[in-house]
């Protein structure tokens, strides 16, 4: 896993809209993917749509059970 922090990333997204989470950890846009993982890695991007406009927390260490959900499981890493 190459992913870039071991603590949860802000983002702000708007009521209605789709977003891509990063689960390869290789995007330059954590933790929004960029399809940097195309030709690199099997994982694909998590979709999901923001039920209203918010400050909301995704996992930044690729770790999560609740994808793209921040779970501490960042915690749990040496």
């Amino acid at each position: 896993m190459v992913c870039k922090t071991n603590s949860p990333l802000p983002l702000d997204v708007e009521a209605g809209k789709t977003y891509g989470w990063c689960s390869c950890g290789l995007s330059e846009t954590m933790p929004l993917c960029d399809r940097s993982h195309r030709d690199r890695s099997d994982k694909k991007s998590v979709k999901f749509v923001a039920e209203e406009t918010k400050r909301m927390y995704l996992c930044g260490c690729c770790e999560t059970k609740t994808p793209p959900f921040c779970d501490a499981s960042h915690c749990k890493l040496s």
